[in-house]
C-alpha cells in the first residue's frame, strides 16, 4: 500500500508526458484556387470545417477556419491544420452583405464546394465535399457556380 501513491504519480507523469515533451498531431497547410468568378466584384467568403454537423456553414465549430477575401483574391490559404478530413464551402458574396443572397430558395450568389461536390436541393453532404489532408499539405481547385 505504500508504494501506491508513488505509482499514481508516476501514471500521472506518463499520461502529462505528450503534453510537455511538445508532441503535437501532424499538421500541414490547406490552400484553393477559386476558378470561374463571374466578377470580381464583392468578396469571397470561405469556410474549412472538419466536422460534418458543421458543414457547410462552419456552425458551432470553433476550430473552423473561416476566410473573408476580396473577389479579385483568388488564392485562398486557409494555413496550418491537422492531419484530417475537411470540407470547404465557398460564397462569392458580390455586394459584401455577408450572406448568400437567395430569390425565393435558388441562390443568386456563386458557390462552390470542394472535391466538385454535386448539389441536389439544398447543399451537399460533408461526405461528398470531404478530402484527406496528410502529411504533405493539400492544395485544391474549387469551381464556383451560378444559378441566377
Amino acid at each position: 500500500m505504500r508504494d501506491r501513491p508513488r505509482a499514481l504519480s508516476s501514471l500521472t507523469l506518463l499520461a502529462a508526458l505528450p503534453l510537455t515533451s511538445g508532441a503535437t498531431l501532424p499538421s500541414t497547410d490547406v490552400s484553393a484556387l477559386v476558378t470561374n468568378l463571374r466578377s470580381d466584384r464583392g468578396q469571397i467568403l470561405a469556410c474549412l470545417t472538419a466536422r460534418p454537423e458543421a458543414f457547410p456553414g462552419c456552425n458551432n465549430d470553433p476550430d473552423a477556419r473561416r476566410l473573408k477575401v476580396p473577389a479579385t483574391t483568388t488564392h485562398l490559404r486557409f494555413g496550418t491544420v491537422p492531419e484530417g478530413r475537411y470540407a470547404i464551402a465557398l460564397i462569392h458574396d458580390e455586394n459584401s452583405n455577408g450572406k448568400l443572397d437567395k430569390h425565393l430558395v435558388i441562390p443568386r450568389e456563386g458557390f462552390g464546394f470542394s472535391q466538385d461536390a454535386p448539389v441536389v436541393m439544398g447543399p451537399p453532404r460533408f461526405s461528398s465535399a470531404a478530402f484527406p489532408v496528410g502529411s504533405t499539405g493539400e492544395h485544391l481547385s474549387i469551381k464556383m457556380r451560378y444559378l441566377l
